[in-house]
């Protein structure tokens, strides 16, 4: 059985759920969509999930947010500046623990809050009174100092040059590149 791991109800595209409610929207979820992931950045997520640490979690989102993709990047934060989170619906989204059982999150976040004698509201963690604080919690929790953003810039600017460079020489194994002869005109 595998926490975390979903599907959306009417497309059955997968994601990871990162947050099973939102402050404040009880009825959202912040969730990534692994079809939008590059190979290496999947391949983490789902390492990540399968661990002990991410198992044990009730908000995959804390765990993300201490785990480093290959690149060095932090997860949870890069996800967020590549717009690769996205609040949906929870009763958009099918929880597949594993092949036979499907439960609708909004439906999964009921009965955990029925177990804990709270609502589903409480489940982010937020009470009416405290939101401010939390959401403004959330907000800054993807913010990056421009040192960190021109090391993402960077460390992006690499893996492209990097799959350029791949898929140049890919090309020139399939066809060669055709050298010009360069014509040379003497001046008078």
């Amino acid at each position: 059985m595998l926490k975390h791991v979903g599907r959306m109800a009417k497309n059955k595209r997968k994601v990871v759920v990162a947050y099973r409610v939102v402050p404040n929207e009880p009825d959202n979820c912040i969730v990534v969509t692994t079809e939008n992931l590059m190979a290496e950045e999947h391949d983490a997520l789902m390492s990540m999930i399968e661990s002990d640490a991410g198992q044990s979690t009730n908000e995959l989102a804390e765990v993300m947010a201490r785990t480093r993709l290959p690149d060095g990047r932090v997860m949870l934060p890069a996800f967020h500046a590549t717009g690769k989170l996205a609040k949906v619906p929870t009763a958009q989204v099918e929880m597949t623990p594993n092949r036979n059982n499907t439960v609708l999150l909004s439906e999964l976040n009921e009965l955990i809050a029925q177990q804990k004698g709270v609502t589903v509201a409480d489940l982010a963690g937020v009470k009416t009174q405290d939101a401010p604080v939390v959401q403004e919690t959330v907000a800054n929790e993807g913010v990056l100092t421009n040192e960190e953003l021109a090391a993402q810039y960077r460390s992006q600017a690499d893996a492209l040059f990097k799959e350029a460079k791949s898929l140049r020489e890919q090309a020139e194994q399939l066809v060669p590149t055709k050298k010009k002869t360069k014509k040379t005109e003497e001046s008078v």
